[in-house]
C-alpha cells in the first residue's frame, strides 16, 4: 500500500512538472508578441508557482524553516524590485538577477558535491558545469551591473596579455575538472570545490570587464543564457525535471537573443567579447568633433516645423529613459496625430542598455504597438518622412556606420534618419554616446539640435500644441 501511495505521489509530481513545463513553453511563445507578452509572463509565473508548490510538498524535505525564511526574503526582494525600481534601472536589475540565478545554481551544485556519497561520472560532470557556469555568471553579472549603474566606468578595461590570462584560467579550470571527475587523487573535494569557485569568479570578472558599455545589451542577453544553462545543469544534479526544462528554455532563448543582438550590431559574439569596443583614443575623438557647426533650434521653431509636418518618425534612445520622457513623448505623438500627422516610432534592437529597453518604456506609457517599427521597415521610406525626432539616441543613428570605414561601428545597421527631410536631435549636450564616439549627424545641413532635458523639451512642444 505504501509503495502504491509512493508511486501515485511520484506520478502526480511528474504530471505537475509537465504542466509547469507546458506553461513555460506557452508563456515564452506569447512573449514573442507585444500584444500577448503580459499574458505570457503571467502564464510563466503560474507555471513557476506550480513547480514551487509541488516541490515543497515533496516528502524528502526535512526542515521547512529555512525554506520559509528564503521564500519570505525572496518575495520581499521581488516585491521591492517590481514596485520600486524605476524603468530606467531595468537593465541593472536584469543584470543583477542574472547574477542571483548564477550563484543559486553554484550553491546547489556545491551542496550536492559536498554531500556526494559515491562518485558518478555524469553527476560529477553536471556539478562541475553548474559550479563553473554559475560562478562566471555571478561575477560577470556583478560587473555588468556596475557598468550599467555607472558604479564603475562603462569603458572597457584592457590590459596586455588578457587573452593569455583567460586561456590559462580556462586551462586550470579544466585541469581541476579532470581531477574532480576522474581522479580525486591530488586534492580533497573541499579543495577542488573552493578552487573551482574562485577560478570561476575570477574568470567572470576578467571576461566582462574588458567589454565596453555599448555592448551591454549583448552581454546581458549572454549572461541571461548562462544563468539558464547553470540552472539546467543544476536540474541534472538534483534530478529535477522542471528545472532542467526551465533552464534549457532560458539558456536557448538567451542564446537566440544574443545572436539577434549581434546581428543588429553586425558583429560576431567573439568580436563583442574580445575586441574591447568603446576604447576610442582621445585624438580620434577630438578629430571627430571638428566636423563643422551645429544648427541649434528652440522649442517654438521646432513646434512650427512639426505643426506643418505630414509625417513624423520618433526615434527613442537611452536619453529618453534617463529623462523619463516616455509619457511626454506619447502625449506629443497623440497631439501630432490629432493634427493630421502620421506618427511612427522606430525602435533599434540595441537602443538603450538592454534588449527591448525602448519597447518596455513605450509600452509603459501606452504607446500603441501598431505604431512601433523596426529599422528595416522605415529605412526604405526615410526620404519621404518630413521630420525625424531623435530623443536621446546616438549610436543607433550614427551615419558613420555606413559612411566611415574607420569607425568602430562601421557596418552596423542603423536607423538612417539623416535621409529624412528634417532631423530634430534632442540632447543635453554635444557629448558622445555610450560607445564613446562622436556623431556626424549633428553637423548635417538637415539636422537641428534641440538642447536640453528631453522631458522638458518634449513637454514644451506639448504646451505649444495645446496653447
Amino acid at each position: 500500500m505504501d509503495l502504491l501511495d509512493s508511486s501515485l505521489v511520484s506520478l502526480l509530481v511528474n504530471l505537475s512538472y509537465v504542466g509547469s513545463s507546458i506553461l513555460f513553453i506557452v508563456g515564452l511563445k506569447m512573449l514573442g508578441s507585444p500584444e500577448t507578452a503580459r499574458r505570457g509572463n503571467f502564464l510563466s509565473s503560474i507555471g513557476m508557482l506550480l513547480a514551487i508548490v509541488v516541490t515543497l510538498l515533496d516528502q524528502s524535505i526535512i526542515d521547512y524553516k529555512y525554506i520559509v525564511m528564503a521564500l519570505f526574503l525572496g518575495s520581499m526582494v521581488g516585491y521591492i524590485a517590481a514596485t520600486k525600481v524605476k524603468m530606467t534601472s531595468m537593465p541593472e536589475m536584469v543584470a543583477i538577477f542574472n547574477g542571483f540565478g548564477g550563484i543559486a545554481s553554484l550553491l546547489v551544485g556545491s551542496s550536492e558535491y559536498i554531500s556526494l556519497q559515491e562518485v558518478s561520472l555524469v553527476l560529477t560532470f553536471a556539478i562541475f558545469l553548474t559550479v563553473i557556469i554559475g560562478g562566471v555568471t555571478f561575477t560577470g553579472s556583478l560587473i555588468a551591473f556596475g557598468k550599467l549603474s555607472e558604479i564603475i566606468s562603462g569603458r572597457p578595461f584592457l590590459y596586455n596579455g588578457q587573452q593569455i590570462v583567460n586561456i590559462l584560467l580556462l586551462f586550470l579550470i579544466f585541469l581541476l575538472g579532470f581531477e574532480m571527475i576522474f581522479l580525486n587523487y591530488y586534492l580533497n573535494p573541499s579543495e577542488i570545490l573552493i578552487s573551482l569557485c574562485l577560478l570561476a569568479f575570477i574568470l567572470g570578472i576578467l571576461v566582462v570587464i574588458p567589454i565596453g558599455g555599448a555592448d551591454m545589451p549583448v552581454v546581458i542577453a549572454l549572461l541571461n543564457s548562462f544563468s539558464g544553462l547553470a540552472a539546467c545543469a543544476a536540474g541534472f544534479v538534483i534530478l529535477n525535471n522542471v528545472l532542467i526544462v526551465a533552464g534549457a528554455l532560458v539558456g536557448a532563448s538567451g542564446l537566440i537573443l544574443t545572436n539577434i543582438m549581434c546581428k543588429a550590431m553586425n558583429r560576431s559574439l567573439s568580436n563583442v567579447l574580445f575586441s574591447g569596443f568603446g576604447a576610442v583614443d582621445t585624438t580620434a575623438s577630438q578629430e571627430s568633433q571638428e566636423q563643422g557647426e551645429v544648427n541649434p533650434i528652440n522649442v517654438k521653431d521646432a513646434f512650427l516645423i512639426l505643426e506643418a509636418a505630414s509625417s513624423v518618425l520618433i526615434v527613442p534612445g537611452y536619453g529618453m529613459a534617463v529623462a523619463q520622457a516616455q509619457h511626454a513623448v506619447r502625449e506629443l505623438g497623440e497631439l501630432l496625430e490629432s493634427n493630421g500627422t502620421e506618427v511612427k516610432y522606430a525602435i533599434h534592437p540595441v537602443a538603450g542598455r538592454m534588449p527591448g529597453h525602448m519597447n518596455v518604456l513605450l509600452a509603459e506609457s501606452n504607446v500603441s504597438y501598431d505604431a512601433l517599427a523596426e529599422p528595416e521597415d522605415v529605412n526604405p521610406i526615410m526620404e519621404t518622412i518630413d521630420v525625424c525626432m531623435v530623443i536621446g539616441a546616438n549610436d543607433v543613428v550614427n551615419p558613420d556606420a555606413k559612411e566611415n570605414q574607420g569607425s568602430p561601428i562601421y557596418g552596423m545597421p542603423i536607423i538612417e534618419v539623416d535621409n529624412s527631410k528634417t532631423v530634430f536631435v534632442l540632447k543635453r549636450s554635444m557629448a558622445s554616446g555610450f560607445a564613446g564616439i562622436q556623431n556626424p549627424l549633428f553637423f548635417k545641413q538637415n539636422t537641428r539640435m534641440l538642447f536640453g532635458d528631453a522631458k522638458e523639451m518634449v513637454s514644451g512642444l506639448v504646451s505649444e500644441f495645446k496653447g
